[in-house]
C-alpha cells in the first residue's frame, strides 16, 4: 500500500491516535525490555486475573444452564483455581509460561531442523538448520535456568512483542501524513 491508498483509508483523527499508539506501545515495550520482571509478573497477574473471570462466567452458565451434573462444574472450578493460584503467586505463574515458551522453542526448533533437511538441495538450507540450532539452544537456556530465567525471558519476550508493535503503529501513522 503507497502513501496515496493510506491517505484514502487513515484521515488525520485516525492517524495522530494511530502515533500516540504507537508511541506508547513503544514506551511501554521498552519498559518491558529493561524491566523484564515487572513485565513477566504483570503478564502473570493479568492471565490470572482472565482466567479466574473465565472461571466465574463459565461457572455462571453453568449455574443456570446445566447444573444437574456435577462434572460440568469440573473446568469452571479449574479456571477459577488456576486464575487465584497465578494472581497470588505471579512468580509460579511467569514460571509457567517461561517453561511453556521453552515447549514452544523446542517445537519450533524440531520443526526448523525437519525442514531444513527437507530443503537440503536448495541454496540456503543451512540457514534453517542454524535457525534450528539458535532456537534449540534458546529452549535450553530457559530450561537450565527454569524457574528463575522465567522471570526475565518473559518479560523481554512480551517486552520485544509490545515495541515492534509500537514501531509498526509508528511506520503507519508516520507513512500516512499528507
Amino acid at each position: 500500500m503507497n502513501n496515496v491508498q493510506l491517505r484514502v483509508y487513515m484521515d488525520e483523527h485516525t492517524r495522530k491516535h494511530t502515533l500516540v499508539a504507537g508511541i506508547l506501545m513503544t514506551l511501554i515495550g521498552v519498559l518491558g525490555i529493561l524491566l523484564p520482571q515487572v513485565m513477566s509478573l504483570t503478564v502473570s497477574v493479568l492471565i490470572g486475573w482472565l482466567l479466574t473471570l473465565s472461571g466465574i462466567v463459565l461457572g455462571y452458565q453453568i449455574w443456570h444452564n446445566f447444573s444437574h451434573n456435577w462434572q460440568n462444574w469440573l473446568k469452571p472450578l479449574l479456571l477459577l483455581l488456576a486464575g487465584l493460584l497465578i494472581m497470588f503467586n505471579p512468580r509460579a505463574g511467569a514460571a509457567a509460561l517461561g517453561l511453556l515458551l521453552a515447549a514452544i522453542l523446542m517445537l519450533d526448533s524440531y520443526a526448523n531442523f525437519s525442514l531444513a533437511f527437507t530443503l537440503k538441495p536448495l541454496a540456503g538450507w543451512g540457514w534453517m538448520l542454524f535457525n534450528g540450532f539458535v532456537t534449540l539452544l534458546l529452549s535450553a537456556l530457559i530450561i537450565a535456568g527454569w524457574p528463575s530465567s522465567s522471570l526475565v525471558v518473559v518479560g523481554i519476550i512480551v517486552g520485544v512483542s509490545l515495541l515492534f508493535d509500537g514501531l509498526t503503529l509508528l511506520m503507519l501513522g508516520w507513512k500516512a501524513r499528507p
